[in-house]
């Protein structure tokens, strides 16, 4: 997150609306709902993990039973099971 000088960047009479609710401090403005991006699609976890638990499905479906797969991906037992069973 970059810091950005108000004043700089806000027209006046917004930035003295502003300082009514705070002043000499820092405020953090959060992108809109539209532009944010989930959880771990900057550093590819995301796809990972997708592409981890269709592995699992694929495995589970040729006959791969949930604790071979849980050995396997060294995750719990339960964890593989909710792999397996959510619906997807």
């Amino acid at each position: 997150m970059k810091y950005v000088n108000a004043d700089v960047i806000l027209p006046e009479v917004l930035l003295k609306e502003i300082q009514k609710y705070i002043h000499g401090g820092m405020l953090y403005i959060p992108k809109p709902e539209g532009v944010r991006k989930k959880w771990g699609e900057n550093s590819g976890s995301r796809r990972y993990l997708i592409a981890r638990n269709n592995e699992i499905r694929e495995q589970h479906a040729g006959g791969a039973t949930a604790r071979e797969l849980s050995e396997q991906f060294c995750l719990s037992y339960d964890s593989i099971k909710k792999i397996i069973y959510c619906k997807k």
